[in-house]
């Protein structure tokens, strides 16, 4: 099938607090858009604060869809979350509506836009075990050491300092004895893509989330916080390692005072949104903008452009 006859999927990406919020929701109501999550932490649900997921006025003024759709204790592998979005696009085009995919996590656009293949090999839980234990005791390093052993190829592509991929990685080509890099490749899905990506001076970045995380806790992020581990919740589940939620856990516990994990949470996501934009850089076919009042008019003529073409 021709290109420009494949149904339409506009992507949104950037750092944390770029403000893709608000201009997704602009978007959706000039051209008729829904919204898909590609943020890994805003799937959870009771995860609203520190997620900084779109608030229920704003969901009221589109359609969103993959928000909310697990428990902080049911994760949600890549492979699920791929097929929930390519079946979410389809309900959407199936109604005449245009997809919008919003998001800061590169790897869950990848997913979608590339059509990636995904190895389904079930967990090792007793090797997966085994492999944890390592990270918590030595660190990253070894597993590190192991991957470039056993699978060189993805060990020079992954994040190294991300024990939970490295593990992922270990337990694939230990169960299959085939490489991740191996058993991976790609399928571009039937949609003609536009991807947008928007940023900010650095600057200005790190002032966005240091106003916003103080927001946050001002808003009730440690109530929040609070309300999950309540729920029982553990403070080791991925979910609730994630930014916010790992350093106010470390204040109730009283490891740090309120100040402490404030600034820690600000400098952390300095960290994140490097590491972000580290891998948006990789990725191809990106019309970057930053995010100023003359972007909004060259935006929209992009995006009526590639609609009507």
């Amino acid at each position: 099938m021709p290109e420009t006859r494949l149904p339409p999927l506009i992507v949104l990406l950037g750092p944390t607090a770029v403000g893709k919020t608000e201009l997704s929701l602009n978007l959706c109501r000039q051209f008729g858009g829904e919204v898909i999550c590609a943020d890994s932490r805003q799937i959870y649900r009771h995860m609203d604060i520190g997620t900084a997921k779109p608030t229920p006025e704003e969901q009221q003024q589109a359609p969103h869809h993959l928000f909310d759709i697990r428990n902080p204790d049911e994760p949600i592998s890549l492979a699920q979350y791929q097929q929930l979005a390519f079946t979410t696009i389809d309900d959407i085009h199936r109604r005449q509506c245009v997809p919008f995919l919003v998001g800061g996590s590169a790897l869950y656009i990848r997913a979608v836009v590339q059509g990636l293949r995904i190895p389904e090999v079930p967990p090792n839980p007793k090797l997966r075990q085994e492999l944890e234990n390592v990270a918590a005791t030595e660190g990253w390093q070894p597993l590190f050491q192991r991957l470039q052993e056993l699978d060189p190829v993805t060990a020079a592509t992954i994040d190294r300092r991300n024990a939970r991929r490295l593990i992922r990685a270990l337990e694939i080509v230990i169960t299959t004895g085939k490489s991740k890099s191996e058993l991976e490749g790609s399928k571009p899905p039937p949609y003609r893509v536009l991807q947008i990506g928007l940023e900010r001076p650095r600057e200005q970045l790190y002032e966005r989330i240091d106003r916003r995380v103080e927001q946050m806790v001002a808003q009730g992020l440690v109530e929040e916080t609070a309300d999950l581990l309540a729920r029982g919740y553990a403070q080791n589940l991925p979910a609730m390692s994630s930014l916010g939620y790992r350093e106010i856990g470390a204040f109730l516990r009283g490891e740090l005072t309120q100040e402490a994990a404030i600034e820690r949470i600000q400098i952390e996501t300095h960290r994140f949104v490097r590491h972000q934009s580290t891998w948006f850089r990789k990725m191809q076919g990106i019309h970057w903008f930053p995010m100023d009042p003359e972007s909004a008019a060259s935006i929209d003529a992009l995006v009526n452009q590639f609609l009507n073409h």
